[in-house]
């Protein structure tokens, strides 16, 4: 079969090789991948590849061989996926418990554009807590997991202000219900909730957005600088907020993939979808994705995909 491999270059972060099938445990199913859906940071890790690295972590296709203990969905069930790496090939092995079953009205496209970005969306939000009548401001929100927490957020109930980079990419976030600014400084007033993934520069300004005894979540730093505090400066800010680090990862993800899954069906969550193309063109898109040239999800077809 085919697997995408890192290459360390820049220009063309990844290359077909010719492999076995994987040989799935007893916990795993085998799935024939139609759609892979690269993330922003995984073009990070190939740009310094650790030795045996298999990228792919975001896929929807179809089981050809089901888990030798009995568990997850049987031979011939269409699937979206979140394995911990390996993703990025004609067949994937992959755990039952990280697998949901795709409806018939869910497209490998769509399925595909879910699992990492969603889940972070779903587990940042719970740690966040209630967002009903509450203000919640998020940076960082031109990508997938902006997307994402937007829709979410704003169908709970909050009132939320995003940070893009541009205008354009924040058009699809006011039509979600989204107050769009273009710098954390000019987001306007305190906020309960502050959800922040750039790091840098950005997050004190964040936090000095939020209100007395509300939240800061960081759960990324998009812009891969360093934050610095100055404990001095915070005194004459708000006072008494905590400051929360977030990490979405942690299996298993079928459960909150199956919600995800229940929530595009009830038209609830509609993914942003930038690209749809050939996997042959992996290499390009990844390229775009690192250079933000693709405003939502990027989603590659192997050949499969319906």
């Amino acid at each position: 079969m085919q697997r995408l491999i890192p290459t360390g270059q820049a220009a063309r972060p990844v290359a077909f090789t010719e492999v076995p099938q994987p040989a799935p445990g007893p916990g795993e199913a085998l799935i024939k991948v139609d759609a892979i859906a690269p993330n922003r940071g995984e073009t990070f890790l190939l740009e310094n590849p650790a030795p045996g690295l298999l990228p792919g972590k975001d896929i929807a296709g179809l089981v050809v061989q089901a888990a030798a203990d009995g568990s997850g969905p049987g031979i011939g069930a269409r699937v979206v996926g979140h394995p911990a790496q390996g993703g990025w090939a004609e067949y994937a092995a992959v755990p039952t418990h990280s697998l949901a079953v795709l409806p018939d009205s869910i497209d490998s496209v769509r399925a595909a554009a879910l699992p990492l970005a969603g889940i972070t969306a779903l587990r940042l939000l719970r740690a966040a807590g209630s967002l009903a009548g509450r203000r919640v401001l998020l940076t960082g929100a031109s990508g997938g997991v902006g997307h994402y927490v937007t829709e979410l957020a704003v169908g709970a109930g909050a009132e939320l202000t995003a940070v893009t980079a541009t205008p354009v990419r924040g058009e699809r976030l006011a039509e979600l219900g989204a107050t769009v600014v273009h710098e954390v400084a000019a987001a306007q007033g305190l906020f309960d909730v502050v959800l922040e993934s750039t790091g840098g520069p950005d997050l004190p300004i964040a936090l000095s957005k939020a209100c007395p005894g509300g939240t800061l979540v960081w759960f990324g730093q998009a812009s891969r600088t360093p934050a610095t505090l100055d404990f001095f400066q915070l005194l004459g800010g708000p006072e008494r907020v905590t400051i929360q680090h977030f990490h979405y990862a942690g299996a298993p993800y079928g459960s909150d993939l199956a919600a995800l899954v229940r929530l595009v069906e009830q038209r609830r969550l509609h993914p942003e979808i930038g690209r749809v193309t050939d996997w042959a063109h992996t290499a390009d898109t990844l390229v775009d994705l690192r250079e933000r040239r693709i405003r939502g999800k990027a989603v590659l077809l192997t050949g499969g995909a319906r």
